[in-house]
């Protein structure tokens, strides 16, 4: 059988070296080497949307991997690629590295300099693993095979233009076309989500801030599950408590998340800190959400201009959305792209808080009325990023239409954008509650 294997070496050298013992491997089929863990992971995610035989049965993650650090990479192989074996490249052999590559899903290391003896050995052994596991997929029938959940992180350019309420019916309408959705609140300090659906919880993003290895039940535990269907993720109910959620944690939080629903929208707020700019580098769509005025679009501009020189999300893989649009509005969408840089939604939102006040005022958000325009507005942009199913075309939950959208910015996952794996930044600030007002 032949064993295909996927190097990530960011060093020429390196990989050059790598290269030159695996093409001497019996049966082995060495792809071209990944150069960092953002290609790794894109190509990992690519062949595994045409088909989970399409993966390769190996992957050497080496310790100088970046910008993301080789045991985090490991980790997210292993939980969003099941069935792939895991071989880290290292020079420390020390039993704590052992121990914390195994922990992180790894299922054999090779030292360095490399031996042709132990590094077949281990390729081998991860291979008839993989094997394995592949057998015992194939024999269920609802198993998810694909490169997991699409990811949505939702950014307001400042405090109070309207991202948790976009968040929220993102979410909402995901939810009514069939998918299976997770809404987090990754506002650390201020997040509102739970106010805004009247919920009462004691579990948060704080309880899973700690744990190395994120189970479906742990992860169940710390889930609230709302009368509408949503699986919550909320932000600590003590602000100060938001500093213990790390971007590591934020990385194993939305990667166990991606492998266990299918769309995951994550509000991040206002204001960047290195967990919710993780999330953001992770996603599959990156939304941004501002309002027509000056200073508005200049924190849009900003944040745009910080995530790419923290290389966490270029501007052309972003989508802003501008909330609260009137006809008579001075500074128009097109402009807004031509200052950002982004693309920016066909869909906007109309300026009418009237019509969310009082579900606002009464913590009953996903009861707002489906005649809404703000609410179809904001369904329509679920169409739009790609986020309802291809069967809810024409399908209404509570009066409200949800429709897909036209596809001009979709890749081949459906989605705008693409996974970004970079470095992290650094929450988002008040007045975010205030929804689209």
């Amino acid at each position: 059988m032949t064993t295909r294997i996927l190097p990530a070496v960011g060093d020429l050298d390196a990989a050059r070296s790598v290269i030159t013992l695996l093409s001497q491997l019996p049966d082995a089929e060495p792809a071209t080497p990944a150069g960092d863990s953002t290609q790794l992971i894109d190509t990992l995610a690519r062949l595994a949307g045409e088909a989970l035989d399409e993966l390769p049965e190996v992957v050497l993650v080496h310790e100088r991997i970046g910008p993301v650090p080789a045991l985090e990479l490991i980790r997210e192989v292993s939980l969003r690629f099941p069935s792939v074996g895991v071989v880290m490249i290292t020079a420390d052999a020390s039993p704590n590295l052992f121990a914390d590559a195994m922990d992180s899903g790894a299922r054999g290391l090779v030292t360095l300099p490399l031996s042709y003896e132990e590094l077949a050995n281990r390729v081998q052994a991860a291979a008839q693993w993989s094997a394995g596991v592949r057998r015992h997929l194939t024999s269920g029938n609802d198993v998810f095979t694909g490169p997991g959940g699409t990811v949505v992180t939702v950014t307001g350019a400042k405090g109070g233009v309207g991202a948790t309420v976009t968040a929220i019916q993102l979410a909402l309408a995901a939810q009514a076309s069939g998918n299976t959705v997770a809404l987090v609140d990754m506002d650390l300090q201020t997040g509102d989500i739970a106010s805004f659906l009247d919920v009462q919880f004691r579990r948060s993003l704080v309880d899973l801030a700690l744990i190395t290895d994120i189970s479906p039940r742990v992860l169940s535990d710390a889930v609230f599950t709302h009368s509408t269907g949503l699986s919550l993720l909320l932000a600590p109910g003590e602000g100060e408590r938001g500093e213990e959620v790390s971007d590591r944690s934020a990385r194993q939080i939305v990667s166990a998340l991606r492998t266990r629903y299918e769309i995951v929208v994550i509000d991040c707020g206002g204001q960047m800190n290195g967990a919710n700019a993780a999330a953001i580098e992770m996603a599959d769509v990156a939304l941004l959400v501002t309002t027509p005025d000056v200073v508005a679009v200049r924190g849009a501009k900003r944040i745009v201009r910080m995530w790419e020189r923290l290389q966490i999300r270029k501007a052309e893989e972003t989508v802003t959305l501008v909330n609260r649009l009137t006809r008579n509005t001075e500074i128009q969408p097109p402009l807004i792209q031509k200052i950002t840089g982004t693309r920016v939604a066909s869909a906007a939102i109309p300026a009418n808080f009237k019509e969310l006040q009082a579900s606002i005022d009464s913590g009953r958000l996903h009861e707002l009325d489906a005649k809404s325009t703000v609410k179809q507005a904001l369904w329509g942009l679920a169409g739009e990023l790609g986020i309802v199913k291809e069967g809810a075309t024409a399908k209404k939950s509570g009066g409200a239409l949800v429709k897909r959208g036209s596809g001009a910015f979709k890749n081949d996952r459906g989605s705008i954008g693409r996974p970004r794996r970079r470095r992290d930044g650094s929450g988002r600030g008040p007045g975010d509650s205030e929804g689209t007002r």
